[in-house]
């Protein structure tokens, strides 16, 4: 798969930004804002905002874009979330009553560091994107407090995890598309065409979920 197609979740925070961020590293995006958007993609990204607006997203079409997108990660397509992202793809959620996809082996704390004034930017070392440490802006971020022995740990701050990948799933708790270091989008990149390249990612059958 030479131009993958990649969905970027378009209810609310930077996907614009992630959208620029997969052109310029040199596939196609589009904008996912109702559920028939997420036919026809290669991969989809959940980017950061409030997480409890995808659920009223999610309401607003009967609980079908969960399960559809539940449907697709079944049939290997890579996902990644950004932030919330991270949150909504999470098994667990601590304190919380709020829903997620439950599709990823970690548990995560919500608004980690405190509000929007506590933001900062760290240098992390990310073995897989090479040995230049990797510049992680945290923004309302939550945590990632543990993670099942299926999941790989990519980066860890302050003793808790901010960059994960369990097969077709990635996340991280910092926001890559606000830089100008494209490398953690390479690398999701890179998830896509190996996907293709193993046809894990089929096709699934939605005829349950539309």
């Amino acid at each position: 798969m030479t131009n993958p197609i990649v969905g970027v979740l378009a209810i609310q925070g930077d996907f614009a930004e992630h959208r620029h961020a997969i052109e310029q590293a040199g596939a196609r995006s589009v904008e996912i804002r109702h559920l028939s958007d997420l036919d026809g993609i290669d991969a989809l990204i959940i980017p950061g905002g409030e997480s409890t607006t995808i659920n009223k997203f999610d309401d607003a079409f009967g609980g079908k874009v969960f399960d559809t997108i539940n449907a697709y990660a079944r049939g290997g397509m890579p996902i990644y979330g950004t932030c919330m992202g991270s949150i909504v793809l999470a098994k667990q959620i601590e304190s919380t009553t709020q829903r997620s996809m439950g599709l990823m082996n970690i548990t995560v704390r919500r608004n980690a560091y405190g509000p929007q004034k506590k933001s900062f930017e760290t240098m992390l070392a990310i073995k897989e994107l090479g040995a230049e440490p990797y510049p992680a802006v945290f923004i309302r971020a939550p945590q990632i407090v543990s993670a099942g022995s299926d999941v790989t740990v990519m980066a860890t701050i302050n003793d808790t995890i901010a960059m994960a990948r369990q097969g077709n799933l990635l996340v991280t708790t910092f926001h890559p598309e606000i830089t100008d270091d494209l490398r953690v989008h390479e690398y999701f990149l890179a998830m896509i065409r190996d996907a293709s390249q193993s046809c894990t990612a089929a096709t699934p059958n939605l005829s349950m979920v539309r």
